[in-house]
């Protein structure tokens, strides 16, 4: 029988080695494209940083991660801690920022076409790129306090101050700090999180609307078949309910963690959930919107591309 650290070691390398591939393999889609001047789509260009957010969280964390399910520990000295732990949540919120962004101009897209939508639909565009920028930005500086707290476990000094997290220690002097820490990082998580319940809850509604209405103006007889419009909101919608859900339960079992002396498996289960998302979020956008699939055909089969068509 194969030992228990061994599997683990497995799992998390090739959660690492097939998230990479999907997100290097969009992130190669766009940029070649992009580079070689053919038509993209706005929501492309949030497609794009959400794969490098993805890619940065598996490539920042996972592979230490499978290291230390071997058994193997003080990988990192200080420096290398304050880095490592400082990409892997700069990925993870801008992650976060970044879904929020595609949940929101998804809904503007698909909104109804009158009067109050419309100036939505035509002032959106031009604030995709700030809003990227504000996400990389703000996902920086708020993570910041990572580079104050954390440090290598061999240069721990004072146990009672610090919390081990098998490769790196936290210090914790003071539970009031803790609980600040606590508030700065949740509190605006929570946020984006409401807003994404919010603006999925409001495109369910609408394609439940479009399709009643398509089943009004057509025979039982005939076949229904989305438009691509509509496939790629359902690949969207289904993308942003992954990720609340993962999101959710790595949250419920951080916060468990942090209210006790962790276990080794709680530690191994949190770091295996907050890999799920990215490892899994490029092959939903692969399988369920079409586009995708034009844009490798036009790269391969260098043809000139128009979206939508």
């Amino acid at each position: 029988m194969i030992p228990m650290d061994i599997l683990l070691s497995i799992a998390f390398f090739s959660q690492i080695g097939i998230g990479v591939q999907g997100n290097l393999f969009l992130l190669y889609l766009f940029s070649i494209l992009f580079f070689t001047g053919q038509n993209l789509r706005l929501i492309d260009l949030i497609l794009s940083q959400l794969t490098l957010a993805n890619s940065l969280v598996l490539l920042s964390k996972g592979f230490l991660q499978g290291l230390a399910a071997l058994g193997l520990k003080n990988l990192l000295d200080d420096i290398g801690c304050k880095i490592v732990f400082y990409l892997h949540r700069v990925g993870r919120e801008l992650s976060l920022c970044i879904t929020c962004l595609l949940s929101g101009f998804q809904a503007i897209i698909i909104s109804p076409q009158n009067y109050r939508f419309m100036k939505l639909k035509t002032r959106g565009p031009r604030y995709i790129i700030p809003s990227i920028l504000f996400c990389w930005i703000y996902s920086m500086l708020q993570n910041i306090v990572i580079l104050q707290i954390l440090e290598g476990p061999r240069s721990t000094r004072n146990t009672s101050e610090t919390k081990i997290y098998w490769y790196c220690s936290v210090n914790s002097a003071t539970d009031i700090s803790a609980s600040l820490h606590a508030i700065v990082f949740s509190l605006p998580d929570a946020v984006c999180i409401t807003f994404i319940s919010l603006t999925s809850g409001y495109k369910v509604y609408l394609l439940y609307k479009h399709h009643k209405r398509v089943q009004q103006l057509h025979s039982d007889r005939f076949l229904l078949r989305a438009s691509p419009e509509t496939r790629a909101t359902q690949t969207i919608l289904l993308l942003v309910i992954i990720f609340v859900a993962f999101y959710l339960l790595n949250s419920i079992l951080t916060a468990w963690m942090h209210s006790m002396t962790p276990r080794l498996w709680l530690w191994h289960s949190s770091a295996f959930l907050a890999s799920c998302f990215p490892m899994v979020s490029p092959f939903v956008l692969i399988s369920g919107d079409s586009q995708i699939l034009k844009y490798y055909r036009a790269v391969h089969g260098r043809k000139s591309l128009h979206p939508g068509k």
